[in-house]
């Protein structure tokens, strides 16, 4: 049987003063193994893409994380050195595809950026910096070299009981990594909270009355997908729904 086709989007940077469209090997590992769908990498090339066509071709979209953050103008803030670095080139090609990606009704889960993405393009805004919110926790990276040490286990996630994800995850409580700077500030309309962190941050969502899977995290389930339990049974729901 042909495995399904699932784009995932790209960061735009320079390496040697020559550009590149870069994903993470463990995003299309996931979709491979964990999913069991085909990725497609998509560039961060707004200007020379047709969104429509493109979605046409795809059975389901994945917006990945990644070491940018979305530009404050998209949420209608100034920019902020504290939140660089940014990637313009992204935000211009994901914003396009999330609008059209859930009018067209295509499976889509959204990851750390790609969740912090979801909340800004319907309109709702973010915290540059979580950790200098008062009373919120240090949700940045850890700094070590050992990536199962930076990826790890960091806090709980409580999820609504009776949401999607507490029927994905069969518990009301996981235990999440956390490796993220921006943050849900005000949450967009069409957006319902489904899980927090300890300390109030939003980190589950799901797109209110989306005509297929619209699901985002602020976490990071794609590391060593194989190896949780939570994440197996999200790209499994996700995969669902693509093949669906």
């Amino acid at each position: 049987m042909k495995r399904p086709l699932v784009g995932i989007t790209a960061d735009f940077r320079t390496h040697d003063s020559a550009p590149y469209h870069v994903v993470g090997d463990k995003y299309a590992r996931a979709i491979w193994e964990a999913a069991g769908c085909t990725p497609l990498i998509i560039p961060a090339m707004a200007e020379s893409q047709e969104v429509s066509d493109m979605l046409d071709s795809l059975d389901g979209l994945m917006f990945t994380g990644s070491p940018s953050n979305v530009h404050p103008t998209r949420y209608g803030r100034d920019a902020d050195e504290k939140a660089e670095p940014y990637d313009e080139a992204r935000d211009a090609m994901t914003f396009g595809l999330i609008d059209r990606a859930l009018e067209k009704g295509l499976p889509s889960l959204f990851v750390c950026r790609g969740f912090q993405e979801l909340n800004a393009a319907l309109g709702g805004t973010l915290h540059a910096c979580v950790h200098e919110v008062e009373g919120r926790m240090d949700h940045r990276m850890p700094k070590h070299d050992d990536p199962d040490v930076r990826y790890g286990p960091r806090h709980a996630m409580n999820f609504t009981p009776g949401s999607l994800f507490a029927g994905i995850a069969g518990a009301s409580e996981i235990e999440v990594n956390s490796l993220h700077s921006q943050g849900i500030d005000v949450v967009a309309p069409g957006l319902e909270i489904e899980g927090h962190a300890p300390d109030g941050t939003p980190e589950a969502v799901s797109v209110t009355g989306a005509k297929a899977f619209a699901l985002g995290v602020q976490w990071h389930p794609e590391y060593k997908a194989l190896e949780n339990d939570f994440s197996t049974r999200l790209f499994r729901a996700f995969s669902e729904a693509v093949r669906g």
